[in-house]
């Protein structure tokens, strides 16, 4: 074996330990795909590295990480499903070494009109792993394809290998991430995800002196339907008002599930008016809206609304639940199907 090849061989392996160590040691996907790439930059000569990650939901690509190049030039960039050299072995799982790229109608000249690069060659590998592919690994200008078709490409794969199984590991993560702060019946965010995050909203508006609403919201003779109708048909119309609600809703206000037939809103932002405005518009729409629309009798159903400022009301997160909570209260106790202001 060549001299050269003994030092490639060598660093070549040192590499793949690298990332194999990281792989095990951190949940930290973008330095793991960060140093993954820096690898491939630092063993095949070209002039950018790329990784592009796929939307599971839509099925584009985006630049997750650039190197070679200032990577805030490709921030926002997204390619379709099948767009460009990128998105054909997105969609394919197959790899391409395209050595004239202007000779290839698959060519996607936006990124270079975009960055103002100029892409002679690339050479794509697909991250899959279990048969599906999760991003793409693009090595731009490499300097002799020949050379990396026969030294190269071997060790590509193993590197996109790794890349694959910490996207794949990501996602399991999120999932289950997910599965903690979610109701399992609305798909709302629940009772914990409020907790974990109210304190910090507060303290991020104190030094601006930003306000913040906080709606608590209950409905109104939830008991009867469940009589009427059954858990199950219950817990759909839970889910159906929770949808009323969060089309009502914008921006960083945030919707919680709460607990039983209790929600809870977040309004950053927003002072007592706003706070009032967008309270007025749930109650119109759910008094307009029929719910279990498919059943023989359908639901229209009302609820009751206690709105507590920070930091006009009060001046921690439990006060401010409490002060909300009161005043939701005060109205279900009285004339329900209507707003209370602590």
């Amino acid at each position: 074996m060549k001299e050269k090849d003994k030092t490639y061989e060598t660093r070549a392996l040192a590499a793949c330990v690298e990332v194999g160590k990281l792989l095990t040691s951190t949940l930290n996907l973008k330095e793991i795909l960060r140093l993954i790439v820096v690898k491939v930059s630092e063993l095949v000569e070209a002039e950018n590295w790329s990784l592009l990650l796929k939307d599971e939901k839509t099925g584009e690509l985006s630049f997750s990480i650039v190197v070679g190049i200032d990577e805030s030039l490709f921030k926002g960039i997204r390619l379709a499903p099948g767009e460009g050299i990128a998105g054909i072995v997105a969609e394919t799982g197959e790899i391409k070494i395209i050595q004239d790229v202007h000779a290839d109608t698959c060519f996607y000249r936006k990124v270079d009109e975009t960055t103002g690069f100029t892409t002679r060659s690339v050479i794509c590998v697909p991250l899959k792993t279990h048969g599906k592919v999760l991003g793409v690994l693009e090595i731009v200008n490499v300097k002799d394809t020949t050379f990396f078709e026969s030294h190269y490409l071997r060790i590509l794969t193993i590197l996109s290998d790794y890349a694959a199984i910490a996207i794949e590991n990501s996602h399991h993560c999120d999932r289950i991430f997910q599965l903690t702060i979610r109701d399992e019946y609305t798909g709302l965010f629940n009772a914990r995800y409020l907790h974990q995050i109210l304190d910090g909203i507060i303290d991020q508006g104190k030094g601006e002196e930003r306000q913040l609403a906080l709606v608590f919201v209950d409905i109104d003779n939830f008991k009867e339907v469940v009589d009427t109708y059954g858990h199950l048909l219950g817990s759909q119309v839970l889910k159906e008002v929770g949808n009323t609600m969060s089309d009502c809703i914008h921006g960083n206000d945030i919707l919680v599930k709460y607990g039983g037939d209790e929600y809870i809103i977040i309004l950053p932002d927003k002072n007592r008016s706003e706070a009032i405005s967008c309270v007025e518009t749930i109650i119109d729409t759910i008094r307009k809206t029929t719910y279990l629309a498919s059943e023989t009798k359908p639901v229209y159903i009302t609820a009751s609304f206690g709105i507590a400022l920070y930091p006009d009301d009060a001046s921690t997160s439990r006060d401010l639940l409490s002060r909300a909570d009161n005043m939701m209260y005060t109205i279900k106790r009285s004339t329900k199907n209507g707003y209370g202001v602590a």
